[in-house]
């Protein structure tokens, strides 16, 4: 898992163009990780270094899913604002605004056009997941005062410094939930 400081989670990830066994390994390999936290909803690809505009989702509503190449679609203009997290920022929340409903369009491992509908936590991750394949975070939705005093917090946390870890580690795990260490 990528951490907060790794500069590849703010670059801008590319389109893909070829769509083989790499892509479908790439998406087994972020449900994968996904998974090994045990408290993600989704990932994107430079969560774990790679730079392919490419995300995966599994919000417990019985929707699981994946999307390469994503394009976000606005239903209404309805904001919710709730607490997010983020997987490479492991032990902090913040309440966050983004849209009530969204769509997102993009392609399948074969290159078929796919889609996706939204609303609540599901619309909040794809939100979510789109920002980081654009380099951005939702702290970035953050006044600058309230993102400086954030990132001041994670510049204590025993993970700061490192590009990445394994999600299964106990420093990881103690980071997501320290009162299971």
């Amino acid at each position: 898992m990528t951490l907060w400081g790794n500069p590849v989670l703010r670059e801008v990830c590319a389109p893909v163009t070829v769509f083989d066994k790499k892509i479908k390994r790439l998406v087994d390999q972020l449900f994968e990780t996904m998974y090994d936290t045990e408290t993600g909803v989704g990932l994107a690809a430079n969560q774990i270094g790679r730079t392919e505009r490419v995300f995966v989702f599994d919000c417990q509503d019985d929707v699981v899913g994946y999307v390469i190449n994503p394009t976000l679609e606005p239903i209404g203009v309805e904001p919710q604002t709730g607490g997010e997290g983020c997987l490479s920022l492991p032990g902090f929340d913040l309440e966050t605004m983004r849209l009530a409903k969204c769509n997102v369009h993009g392609q399948d491992i074969h290159g078929n056009n796919i889609s996706y509908e939204g609303e609540g936590l599901r619309a909040r991750c794809f939100q979510h997941e789109v920002d980081h394949l654009n380099g951005r975070l939702y702290i970035d939705h953050a006044t600058e005062e309230v993102r400086a005093e954030l990132e001041a917090e994670m510049r204590e946390e025993p993970w700061f410094g490192q590009m990445h870890l394994d999600p299964k580690s106990k420093l990881y795990r103690a980071s997501q939930n320290p009162e299971d260490y």
